[in-house]
């Protein structure tokens, strides 16, 4: 089980690289699809934090995973520019 718990380590990785590319995008859509992948991210950093006991990963994770749900609340369908603050 604690292999496998450090391996997590390596989809989180690529999901925040992939949530980042993601997010960067001009398309609405995908940007919106990049903060989902970013809170994916966020619950695998979190679970391998908890394994590895790094407190301040774990916080940084919950911070991050607050400001992706306002992205994704800003790039929702029909949200307009300037709509949401």
């Amino acid at each position: 089980m604690s292999e496998a718990l450090d391996l997590v380590q390596w989809p989180a990785f690529v999901a925040s690289v992939a949530a980042a590319w993601l997010v960067a995008s001009l398309d609405k859509r995908r940007r919106n699809l990049g903060f989902w992948v970013f809170l994916l991210s966020n619950v695998l950093w979190t679970v391998w934090g908890v394994h590895t006991s790094a407190t301040a990963l774990i916080a940084l994770q919950a911070c991050l995973a607050a400001l992706n749900i306002r992205g994704l609340v800003k790039t929702e369908p029909g949200a307009e520019a300037g709509e949401r603050e």
